[in-house]
C-alpha cells in the first residue's frame, strides 16, 4: 500500500495540470447537474404546495348567470365543490396601472375546496363592504399590497386592499387572461352587468378530468358553459418558466459528464500508453494486475470524488445566492423533501459513472507484460503513405506533411481520439445555437410568432373607428389589425382553447406560418402546435368548436409559431368570424410599429392621446423566459471548453510521448528541432481542425432537431431555431486549432531538447 500511494503521488506530481483539469471539469458538471434538479424542483413543487395546502379544485367552470352549477356537486366523481360564485367583469385601476380582472363573490370565511392562500394581509371581512383580496398576479401588475385602494370605474367608493392570495388556479396574464379578485357580493353589485358563475370541482380521481368535464358540460348544457380550465393546464404553466432552463441544465449536463467521461478513459489510455515500461517495472517489484488496475482507478476516482464535493458544497452555500431565478430555484429547493436525496444521488451517480468507464480503461493497465516490449525505431518515413510521399514531393513543407501524417495514418487510435475532442466542441455548437436563438427572439420577434408589438384595447365609450383613428395618428405605428380572442370550447368539450380573430381579407394579420400555407379564403385558418397536439390533428384537416353556444368550423391551412397559451391556439380573420357572427365588433388591435420605435414610448404616447380611454399593453415577449439561458449558456460554454482542454491536454500528451520514438529518425534525415517541433504541432492541431469539421457537421443539425424538439413540447412549434453563421462557427473551429498548436508548442520543444539517453530509453 506505501509504495502504491508513493508511485501514485509522484504521478499526480508528473501531471498536475491534467488533475486540475479533471477536478474543475467534474465540478462543473456535478453543478450543473445540481442546478438542473433545483430548476425542475422549482418549476414543480411551488404549484403541488400550493395546490396541496389549498385543497385545490381540479376543473374550474365559468357558465352563464342563468345556469344551475350547483348541479354539478352530485356528479359521479366529485368529491367536493367550491363554490358556485358569481363573477363580474371589471378593470381595476391603481396609480395609473389597470388590470383586467373577475371579481368574483365571496364571503367573510375562506372556503374550503379551492381555498386562496394569504401572502399578506387578511380575508374578506363584512365590516368593510369596500374591501378586496387580489391574487399575486394582480397585486405585482398594480404594485399595490394590503392596506391600499383601487379605482373600479362606475363605483362612487374605491376598493380597499385587505390581503393578497396565492392559488392553484392558472394565473393571470395581461392582455389574455383576466386576474382574481374576491370581493363581497356586494361589490359586485356596483360592478355592473353581472356576466356569470364560475364552480371549482374537486375530484376523487384527478386522471378523470376529462371526463368529468365531459359530464359537467353535458349537464349544464353546451350554451351555458362559457370557460373550462384543469388543474394540468394550471400546472404546465407554471413550469413554463423554468422548465425549459432545467431541461436545457439537465441535457448539458449529462452531455457534458459523457464528455469528460470520455476524457477521463482518454487519459488514462494515453497515460497507459505512455507509462508501459514504468507499469512493467511496478509488475516486475511485485504488483499484481489488480493492484495496477485498482491504483489507476483510485487516483480517477478520488479526482471525481474532489470534483463532486467541490460543486456540492458550494452550491448549497452559495447557490441561493445566484442572482435571478437560479438564486430563487435553489432556495425553494433546499426546503423540498426530495432536496436532499438529491444532493446525495446526482454526486454519487456522477462519480459512478466516471468510475465505470474509467474501468475499461485501467483494465489494459493490469495486461502490461512486466517485461517492457521493444517498438521499433523505424525511420517514419518508411511508413509514408503514398499522398504524403507525393506532398512531399511537391515540397510542401516537411513539418506539415509528416505532422498530418502522425495525425490520420499512423494509429488506428486516432478516429477515437478525434470524437473524444469532438463531443465537448458538439456541445458548444449546440449551445451556441440555444444562444444564437435566444437573439432571434430578441433581434427578429416577427419570425416567432409575435409581429405585433402592442396591443391595444379601447374603453366601452370609445367605438372601433374612433379607436382606430386615434392610433393611427401616430407615425410610428405602420399597421392596426383588429381583432377578438374568445375562449372557444374542443371537440368533446373537454376544455377551453384560445380562438382568435385577426385582420381582414384585405390587410391580413402577418402571422408566422412554419408549416402550410397562410390563410387566404373564408374559413381557413392556421393553428399553433399546442392546438394540433391536443386535438391530435395536422394540416389540412377540419375542426369544429363551441363558441358562445354556436358551433364554428375551421379548415386548418397552416401551422403557425405560437408563442402564448401553451400554442392552444386557432387563428383566423376577423371576416371568417363575422360571417358566424354579423354583429362581431373588434375588441382589440394589434400593432406593427416601424423598426427604430420603442414600443413602451408608443404605447405612453398613445395612452396620453386617448386620454386613457385606450390599453395598451406590450405584446407577450417570447424571450422573457428565455432570458436568464444565456448566463446558462455562458456557463455551459465554459464547462465544456474545460473538458476540452482535459481531452486537449491529453492528446498534446499522447502526441509528444509517440513522436518520441520518431525523434532520432527525424533527426537522422536533417530535420532541425524547429521542424521537428512543428511536426508535432501540425499533428495536434489536425487533431484539432478534424475535430472542430465533425462538430460543426453533427453539431448544427443535431442542434436545430433539439431546438425544434423543445419548440413543439412546449406547443409554440418546430421552425424556431437559429444555428450560428459560418463566420461563428470558423471562429469556433479557429480558436480550437490556435488554442492547440499554441498549447502543444512548449511540449514539443521540451520534448526535442531532450538528452539523446532519455530519448533512447523512451523507444526502448
Amino acid at each position: 500500500m506505501r509504495a502504491t500511494l508513493r508511485w501514485a503521488h509522484a504521478d499526480l506530481r508528473t501531471h498536475r495540470g491534467e488533475a486540475l483539469f479533471l477536478v474543475l471539469a467534474t465540478a462543473g458538471i456535478v453543478a450543473s447537474l445540481l442546478l438542473a434538479s433545483a430548476l425542475f424542483g422549482y418549476a414543480t413543487n411551488p404549484w403541488q404546495r400550493v395546490f396541496t395546502r389549498a385543497h385545490g379544485a381540479h376543473v374550474w367552470i365559468h357558465t352563464a348567470p342563468s345556469a344551475d352549477a350547483a348541479r354539478l356537486a352530485a356528479l359521479d366523481g366529485v368529491e367536493s365543490v367550491s363554490g358556485p360564485y358569481r363573477t363580474a367583469s371589471a378593470t381595476v385601476q391603481s396609480r395609473g396601472a389597470k388590470a383586467t380582472v373577475e371579481l368574483r363573490g365571496a364571503h367573510g370565511r375562506p372556503p374550503t375546496t379551492g381555498r386562496p392562500l394569504l401572502d399578506s394581509g387578511r380575508w374578506l371581512d363584512p365590516g368593510t363592504p369596500d374591501g378586496v383580496v387580489l391574487d399575486k398576479g394582480v397585486a405585482r401588475a398594480l404594485w399595490v399590497e394590503a392596506g391600499d385602494t383601487l379605482t373600479l370605474p362606475g363605483a362612487r367608493r374605491p376598493l380597499t386592499v385587505l390581503g393578497v392570495a396565492d392559488h392553484a388556479e392558472p394565473r393571470y396574464r395581461p392582455g389574455e387572461r383576466s386576474g382574481t379578485v374576491w370581493a363581497l357580493p356586494s361589490v359586485l353589485e356596483r360592478a355592473g352587468e353581472r356576466t356569470g358563475q364560475v364552480v371549482g370541482l374537486r375530484l376523487t380521481d384527478p386522471d378523470d378530468t376529462g371526463y368529468a368535464v365531459q359530464r359537467s358540460v353535458t349537464e349544464l348544457g353546451a350554451r351555458a358553459v362559457t370557460q373550462v380550465s384543469s388543474w394540468q393546464q394550471a400546472r404546465a404553466e407554471a413550469q413554463d418558466d423554468t422548465r425549459l432552463l432545467g431541461q436545457v441544465l439537465g441535457l448539458f449536463g449529462l452531455g457534458a459528464l459523457l464528455a469528460a467521461a470520455l476524457a477521463v478513459y482518454g487519459a488514462i489510455s494515453t497515460r497507459i500508453r505512455g507509462h508501459l515500461r514504468d507499469i512493467s517495472v511496478l509488475k516486475a517489484i511485485g504488483f499484481t494486475p489488480g493492484q495496477v488496475v485498482r491504483v489507476f482507478l483510485a487516483q480517477h476516482v478520488a479526482f471525481a470524488l474532489l470534483g463532486t464535493v467541490l460543486a456540492t458544497v458550494l452550491i448549497e452555500t452559495l447557490g441561493s445566492g445566484i442572482p435571478g431565478r437560479l438564486g430563487d430555484a435553489v432556495r425553494v429547493w433546499q426546503g423540498l423533501p426530495g432536496h436532499a436525496a438529491a444532493l446525495l444521488a446526482i454526486p454519487v451517480g456522477a462519480v459512478l459513472f466516471i468510475a465505470a468507464t474509467t474501468c475499461l480503461a485501467a483494465w489494459r493497465a493490469g495486461r502490461v507484460p512486466p517485461v517492457p516490449v521493444l517498438r521499433s525505431a523505424a525511420p517514419a518515413g518508411s511508413r509514408l503513405s503514398g499522398p504524403a510521399r507525393r506532398a512531399l514531393g511537391l515540397r510542401l513543407p516537411p513539418a506539415l506533411v509528416l505532422g498530418w501524417h502522425r495525425t490520420f495514418a499512423r494509429s488506428p487510435r486516432s478516429p477515437a481520439t478525434i470524437a473524444r475532442l469532438a463531443l465537448p466542441l458538439l456541445l458548444i455548437t449546440v449551445a451556441l445555437s440555444a444562444w444564437t436563438t435566444i437573439e432571434r427572439f430578441d433581434s427578429t420577434p416577427e419570425q416567432v410568432g409575435a409581429a405585433a408589438a402592442l396591443t391595444a384595447r379601447a374603453d366601452k365609450g370609445l367605438d372601433d373607428g374612433e379607436a382606430r383613428a386615434l392610433l393611427e395618428a401616430d407615425d410610428r405605428v405602420e399597421t392596426a389589425h383588429p381583432g377578438v380572442e374568445v375562449a372557444a370550447l374542443v371537440p368533446g368539450q373537454t376544455g377551453t382553447i384560445a380562438l382568435r380573430g385577426l385582420g381582414t381579407r384585405e390587410d391580413p394579420y402577418p402571422f408566422t406560418v412554419a408549416a402550410g400555407r397562410p390563410v387566404q379564403g373564408p374559413d381557413e385558418a392556421v393553428a399553433g402546435q399546442g392546438l394540433l397536439d391536443l386535438l391530435d390533428v395536422q394540416v389540412g384537416d377540419w375542426v369544429r368548436m363551441t363558441v358562445g353556444g354556436h358551433p364554428q368550423v375551421l379548415h386548418i391551412v397552416g401551422r403557425s409559431i405560437e408563442p402564448e397559451n401553451a400554442g392552444r391556439v386557432i387563428s383566423t380573420s376577423l371576416d371568417t368570424l363575422r360571417e358566424n357572427d354579423p354583429g362581431l365588433r373588434p375588441t382589440l388591435h394589434r400593432l406593427q410599429l416601424r423598426p427604430d420605435a420603442d414600443p413602451r414610448a408608443v404605447g405612453a404616447a398613445l395612452t396620453r392621446a386617448s386620454d386613457g380611454r385606450l390599453d395598451i399593453r406590450e405584446a407577450t415577449d417570447p424571450a422573457a423566459g428565455l432570458a436568464p439561458l444565456r448566463g446558462v449558456v455562458l456557463a455551459l460554454i465554459a464547462v465544456l471548453a474545460l473538458i476540452g482542454l482535459t481531452e486537449l491536454s491529453t492528446v498534446i500528451g499522447g502526441s509528444v510521448r509517440e513522436g518520441e520514438r520518431d525523434l532520432l529518425a527525424l533527426k537522422a534525415v536533417g530535420l532541425s528541432p524547429r521542424q521537428i517541433t512543428a511536426v508535432t504541432v501540425t499533428a495536434v492541431a489536425g487533431t484539432a481542425l478534424a475535430a472542430a469539421v465533425v462538430a460543426a457537421a453533427l453539431g448544427v443539425p443535431l442542434a436545430r432537431l433539439l431546438i425544434d424538439a423543445q419548440g413543439r413540447s412546449s406547443g409554440m412549434g418546430a421552425g424556431i431555431a437559429r444555428t450560428p453563421s459560418l463566420w461563428l462557427l470558423l471562429l469556433l473551429g479557429a480558436a480550437a486549432v490556435v488554442g492547440a498548436a499554441t498549447l502543444a508548442a512548449l511540449p514539443a520543444a521540451r520534448a526535442v531538447r531532450r538528452r539523446l539517453a532519455d530519448t533512447l530509453s523512451a523507444v526502448a
